[in-house]
């Protein structure tokens, strides 16, 4: 063989090597994930739609027939504290409109419980458990916090390998002469290639998308979120501390207080009311009043002071993101100490806050809800066709591991490449790590795993 031809061949070498040292990551991610993003989808896909589950399925606590003028909000929430012995009021919903029950938060020593009332009789029309209540399971169960934060750290790791699964995905699609498995699919339902196909074009078509649910999810993680969340504000691109600087605050944040605070707002600190000398509280009526007066969307919420220190925080983040609102109201004066709006935000935070809004099918109306939707079902058949295509080429008693590449330096540059990532997404760099240091072990310690990871 002649100098010339080696050199030809060089490049095919590298590039056979790159195309396994890249298909083994994505074995190893999709290995990993494919649990947790089935559970992503099909969450996912009922929270979509929360709005539309609460008017049908749970119509009777939630929806109303309009007539005439709605009572004071002090009166709904005194029928809310009656028919729950023992409670106290911790906050109130207003209706988001006419056809719309407002909904009272009141404490129990067993937990938290969701009261639903007419605005207009006044009449209780349903409660639940806080946490039993269904779209909070959903999402809870979406997250895994359902299950502890532990588990949510599972899910920050899950998003980031779902970035690295959809780059290696494209890679692995893109067309190399074949004329089938780009975009159209070979074969039957018993054959290999019919599901390999499916996953290929699936995820070729759904592949931006999925990237931008994955990457849109990870400002809710524990860790990676609540960093940015922290490098935003002080770089002046998340919520405006300066609003903060004239007045005090306590060490309580703001998710403290409310059902559901926005990502911008939720670690925000709560100011402190100034009692005075014989100083009364001025009612869950004036503030509400006041919110409305002040332009705050309706189905605000609204939380009571905790203590002779504690405030009023109305809020309300709708779906329409531009109409996002936060007033911290002193108790006592019923004048607004904090008055945040979208408007207010920092360039990062509203970026990030349009990406939630999409991810939630929020921001487009139905439309949006249903490339979510469709998104999902992607992430469903994608996951399900990998695994049905790996069970039919997996050799009997293994794993099937794609081989390591004849070349090793190309898998250890593309390795040094995903722990770069990593370094953006520390769970998903250890996740990545602990992968590596575990296919190291197998591969060149002697034993039975040897044969069944192969």
């Amino acid at each position: 063989m002649t100098v010339s031809e080696m050199a030809s061949e060089k490049p095919s070498d590298i590039s056979i090597s790159l195309y396994r040292a890249i298909w083994r990551w994505h074995f190893f991610a999709g290995l990993l994930v494919i649990p947790f993003m089935l559970n992503l989808a099909v969450t996912g896909s009922l929270y979509l739609f929360k709005d539309e589950i609460d008017k049908t399925v749970f119509a009777y606590r939630n929806v109303v027939e309009p007539r005439g003028e709605a009572l004071a909000p002090s009166q709904f929430a005194g029928n809310a504290k009656a028919a729950v012995s023992g409670s106290k009021v911790l906050r109130y919903r207003s209706p988001a409109g006419p056809t719309q029950s407002a909904r009272v938060t009141v404490g129990t020593d067993a937990g938290n419980v969701l009261v639903f009332v007419d605005p207009y009789s006044g009449s209780v029309l349903g409660q639940v458990g806080e946490k039993n209540e269904f779209n909070w399971v959903v999402k809870k169960i979406h997250s895994l916090d359902y299950f502890g934060s532990a588990f949510n750290r599972i899910v920050e790791a899950v998003g980031g390998l779902a970035l690295i699964l959809v780059v290696t995905g494209f890679y692995l699609w893109w067309p190399r002469k074949q004329t089938g498995g780009v975009i159209s699919v070979r074969g039957t339902p018993d054959k290999r290639v019919f599901w390999r196909d499916i996953h290929a074009v699936t995820g070729a078509a759904a592949g931006a998308l999925i990237f931008f649910l994955a990457i849109s999810g990870m400002p809710w993680s524990g860790y990676w979120g609540d960093r940015v969340n922290t490098m935003l504000a002080s770089a002046g691109l998340g919520y405006p501390a300066q609003l903060w600087d004239d007045v005090p605050v306590s060490n309580v944040p703001t998710k403290d207080v409310l059902t559901n605070a926005g990502w911008t707002v939720e670690n925000a600190p709560v100011p402190v009311s100034t009692p005075g000398e014989a100083a009364q509280p001025v009612g869950l009526d004036q503030i509400v009043t006041t919110a409305k007066a002040a332009g705050v969307e309706p189905g605000f919420e609204v939380s009571l002071p905790s203590g002779k220190k504690g405030v009023y925080t109305a809020a309300v983040f709708p779906d329409d993101i531009s109409k996002q609102r936060t007033i911290h109201f002193d108790q006592y004066s019923g004048k607004p100490l904090v008055d945040l709006k979208f408007a207010d935000y920092g360039a990062g935070a509203k970026a990030i806050e349009f990406g939630i809004g999409v991810h939630q099918g929020e921001y487009y109306g139905l439309a949006n809800q249903i490339v979510m939707f469709m998104t999902c079902l992607a992430i469903m058949l994608t996951s399900v066709s990998a695994v049905t295509m790996w069970w039919k080429r997996r050799p009997s008693g293994r794993l099937g591991v794609p081989p390591m590449p004849a070349q090793r330096s190309v898998f250890a540059v593309l390795t040094l490449v995903i722990l770069g990532f990593g370094i953006l997404f520390p769970l998903t760099g250890f996740a990545v790590l602990a992968m590596l240091v575990i296919d190291q072990l197998i591969t060149r310690i002697p034993s039975p795993l040897q044969r069944v990871f192969s």
